[in-house]
């Protein structure tokens, strides 16, 4: 893979910041992105950017932090992702898949060769929240000492990045799908799964699925389906056929 191919893929790597109270992890982080060739940073509802104490921590990264892009949620950050992966401290127990570095820096890679990607790190003293993490295909979880497993998430985004550029660098990426295999975006799965609660109102499941852990479990059977664009298509032009039938 030439040189440019390589930096294209890194390019459609974008990491997002979530509520990120200390804006030296913010110049931290453009730090270690630009030490492993990413450039894309997206910062969601930070508390102080611009910030002195951010282009201080960047360290001549300041190209990245002026290219930042902010948001005012999530959801936002993610419309044009094809893939999120949300790193968490903390393993989760509603059936969400879990990823180490080594996996899902290569599911990442593989997905950036033709598309947006995101990497989802959350705040400093509680990571993501559970509604922040079902935005995300993936859970991303760092083997730390179980003695002392609080990391810094500065020092967490350099892990990420280092694992992206190695692999990258060994060429350990899988054939990039054709257009049509392509995963889905977070914005077109979001719309099926909202297509998918509509239709449900509409039968006898509704008392069921109100519960909010049902609609998790729902998303999860459909994130570890990896649905493509094309089969989120067909799913939703089933739920069509339902509902006119219904109606």
């Amino acid at each position: 893979m030439k040189v440019d191919e390589k930096c294209e893929i890194l390019q459609n790597i974008r990491v997002v910041l979530v509520h990120t109270s200390h804006p030296g992890n913010i110049g931290a982080t453009a730090r270690a992105m630009k030490n492993m060739g990413l450039s894309d940073l997206a910062l969601v509802n930070p508390k102080t950017f611009p910030s002195a104490d951010a282009t201080s921590r960047a360290s001549g990264a300041d190209d990245i932090l002026a290219s930042a892009s902010t948001y005012d949620s999530l959801q936002a950050a993610l419309e044009p992702c094809e893939l999120v992966i949300g790193a968490s401290a903390r393993i989760r127990h509603l059936g969400w898949s879990e990823v180490n570095p080594k996996k899902g820096c290569g599911l990442l890679l593989t997905a950036a060769k033709t598309s947006k990607v995101a990497m989802v790190f959350g705040r400093e003293n509680s990571g993501l929240t559970n509604e922040e993490l079902e935005l995300c295909h993936h859970l991303l979880h760092i083997p730390t000492n179980p003695d002392f497993s609080s990391l810094n998430v500065a020092s967490a985004v350099q892990v990420i990045c280092y694992e992206l550029y190695s692999t990258l660098i060994g060429e350990h990426v899988i054939t990039a799908p054709e257009p049509e295999d392509r995963p889905a975006t977070s914005q077109e799965f979001e719309g099926f799964f909202e297509h998918l609660l509509n239709t449900l109102e509409k039968t006898d499941f509704l008392e069921l699925y109100k519960t909010k852990r049902l609609q998790q479990r729902i998303r999860r059977i459909f994130y570890r389906s990896e649905l493509n664009r094309t089969e989120v298509n067909i799913l939703r032009g089933i739920l069509t056929a339902f509902n006119k039938k219904l109606d």
